[in-house]
C-alpha cells in the first residue's frame, strides 16, 4: 500500500462499466447498496464505443445508401448518390457520445461513483485501482466482476495497420474497394454487410461448414449467403486462413480451400474469428475465483463464484456473448446480492444479427427440440404473403413459432427478416409468460404490420391459417 492510500470502504463494487457492468451497478444502488464501477476504458464498454452501437449506426446508413441508389423499379432513382464518409464517421461518433454520456449520467444520477482505472484483486474482500496517476485500495463486502472480452489475434494475422480487429474496421478514414474477413460469425457478416452496401467487394473465409458457426438453420443462412452474393460478394465456407502479406497499400492473404492453396489480394483484411475473456490480468486468482481452461469464470445460477462473495457476468461467464445478456445478469447477481431469490433461465435471451436480411432466434429451434425429444408443431409464415412487406418491397425471409405438441406452449421462434431483431421480442415474451400459440392468435395485431406475421404464424401452427392455402 502506498503512503496514504487509505483503503475506501464500499458495498458492491463493480469492475467493468460496459452494459453488464453499469446495469448492474444501477440496479445494485437501486436496492440500496453503496456502489463504486471501476471502468479503465470509457464508459459503456465494447458494445457502446467500439461494437452494437456504432455498428448499427453504420448499417442504418449503408441501408439508406443503398436504397437511394436502388429504388428505381418502384419510380425513384437519383443520377448520382454520392458518399461523404467523414460524415458518416462524424453521424456513429456523435451517437456513441449521446449514449455514453447518457450512461455516465445515469450512474451519477443513482449515486454510483465512477472511478477510472484499473482493478486487480488484493484479496476476496479487496482491491487496487491504478489510475493514470493514482493508486487507492478499495475495500468491499460484494465485487460483481463485468470485464468484457477482446478481440482474439490470429498468430499469423497480427493486428497492423492492414490488418483489423472489429475496432478498426469500424474506424476506416475511407471505403475500402476491396476486403477480406476471416470469419463467417456475427460481427464478420455484419461488418461485411456494411462496406459490401457501399460497393466494397468482399470476401468472407470461414473456416466451418456454414455461417454463423451452425446456430441458426440452414434456411436461414441460405436467405444472408443469399443476399450477399447479390452484392457481388463472396462466402468461401470450410476455408482456412494460413497468413497474411502487407505492403503499404494492401494485403494478399493466403488461405487453403478443398486442399488447394489460394490466394487473394485486398486493401484490409478484417479478423473476426471470436472473442478472448478479459480475466487474465485481474488477479482473479489472488482472490481465489477459479477459471476454467478457456479462461471463463464458474459461476452459479446467481451469478456468483466459488468465492461466495465475488459474482461474474457476461462474457467471461459461459454462454453467449450478448450484451443483453450480460445486462440480464447483471440484475441477477445486484438482485441476488441483495438477498432476492433472483436466477439466471437462459431459454428467453434472444439471439440477433444484424445482416441482410436479419436474423433472430429465441427460446429452441425446431432441431433443438427433436435433440431434446420434445414435439414440436411449427407454425411458419412467409414475408412474401404480408401486405407490410410488399408495400415496403421487402419479402425476403420468413417468421416461425415452434409450439410445444402436448401443450400448446409456445417454447420458441425464428425470424428472417425485415426487423426481424424487433420482432423477435414477442415470441421472447411468449416463451417467457409460458403463453400459448392460441393467446398469439387471439391478439388482435394491427394490419397492415410486420408484427402480425406472429398471429399468422400461430394460425399456421393450429392449422387454421387464413392468409396461406394449408
Amino acid at each position: 500500500m502506498v503512503v496514504g492510500d487509505f483503503p475506501i470502504e464500499t458495498d458492491t463494487i463493480v469492475i467493468g462499466a460496459g452494459p453488464g457492468g453499469y446495469v448492474a451497478a444501477i440496479r445494485a444502488a437501486q436496492l440500496g447498496q453503496k456502489v463504486t464501477i471501476v471502468e479503465k476504458n470509457e464508459v459503456g464498454g465494447v458494445c457502446l464505443n467500439v461494437g452494437c452501437i456504432p455498428s448499427k449506426a453504420l448499417i442504418n446508413v449503408g441501408h439508406k445508401y443503398l436504397d437511394a441508389k436502388e429504388s428505381a423499379d418502384i419510380g425513384i432513382s437519383a443520377e448520382q448518390v454520392k458518399v461523404d464518409w467523414s460524415k458518416v464517421q462524424a453521424f456513429k461518433s456523435s451517437v456513441v457520445k449521446k449514449l455514453t454520456g447518457g450512461v455516465s449520467g445515469l450512474l451519477k444520477g443513482n449515486k454510483v461513483e465512477i472511478v477510472k482505472g484499473e482493478a486487480f484483486f488484493v484479496d476476496s474482500n479487496s482491491l487496487r485501482v491504478i489510475g493514470e496517476n493514482s493508486a487507492q485500495t478499495y475495500q468491499f463486502k460484494n465485487a460483481i466482476v463485468a470485464t468484457g472480452s477482446r478481440p482474439i489475434e490470429l498468430p499469423t494475422f497480427k493486428f497492423s495497420k492492414r490488418v483489423l480487429d472489429s475496432t478498426g474496421a469500424l474506424n476506416l478514414e475511407e471505403i475500402p474497394n476491396e476486403i477480406v474477413i476471416i470469419g463467417g460469425g456475427v460481427i464478420g457478416l455484419e461488418l461485411g454487410g456494411v462496406y459490401a452496401n457501399f460497393g466494397t467487394k468482399v470476401t468472407i473465409l470461414e473456416g466451418t461448414s456454414d455461417i454463423l458457426g451452425g446456430n441458426y438453420p440452414k434456411q436461414m443462412t441460405q436467405l444472408v449467403k443469399k443476399n450477399f452474393k447479390s452484392k457481388g460478394a463472396e462466402i468461401i465456407t470450410n476455408a482456412m486462413a494460413k497468413g497474411v502479406e502487407e505492403s503499404d497499400t494492401g494485403v494478399e492473404v493466403t488461405y487453403e480451400v478443398g486442399g488447394k492453396e489460394e490466394k487473394i489480394s485486398a486493401d484490409y483484411v478484417f479478423v473476426m474469428v471470436g472473442r478472448r475473456p478479459n480475466t487474465d490480468e485481474l488477479g482473479l486468482e489472488q482472490a481465489g475465483v477459479k477459471l476454467t481452461d478457456r479462461g471463463l469464470v464458474e459461476i452459479d445460477k446467481q451469478c456468483r463464484t466459488n468465492v461466495p462473495n465475488i459474482y461474474a457476468i457476461g462474457d467471461i461467464v459461459a454462454g453467449p456473448q450478448l450484451a443483453h445478456k450480460a445486462s440480464y445478469e447483471g440484475k441477477i447477481a445486484a438482485e441476488a446480492i441483495a438477498g432476492l431469490p433472483a436466477e439466471i433461465d437462459y431459454l428467453g435471451i434472444p439471439a440477433v444479427v444484424f445482416s441482410d436480411p436479419e436474423l433472430a432466434s429465441v427460446g429452441y429451434t425446431p432441431e433443438q427440440a427433436k435433440e431434446e425429444g420434445i414435439e414440436v408443431t411449427v407454425g411458419k409464415f412467409p414475408f412474401a404473403a404480408s401486405g407490410r412487406s410488399l408495400a415496403l418491397n421487402n419479402t425476403d425471409g420468413f417468421y416461425q413459432i415452434v409450439v410445444r405438441k402436448e401443450d400448446g406452449v409456445v417454447i420458441g421462434g425464428q425470424i428472417a427478416g425485415p426487423n426481424a431483431s424487433d420482432l423477435i421480442a414477442e415470441i421472447g415474451l411468449a416463451v417467457e409468460a409460458g403463453m400459448t400459440a392460441e393467446d398469439i392468435a387471439l391478439t388482435i395485431h394491427a394490419h397492415p404490420t410486420f408484427g402480425e406475421n406472429a398471429m399468422e404464424a400461430a394460425e399456421v401452427a393450429l392449422g387454421s391459417p387464413i392468409h396461406i392455402i394449408k
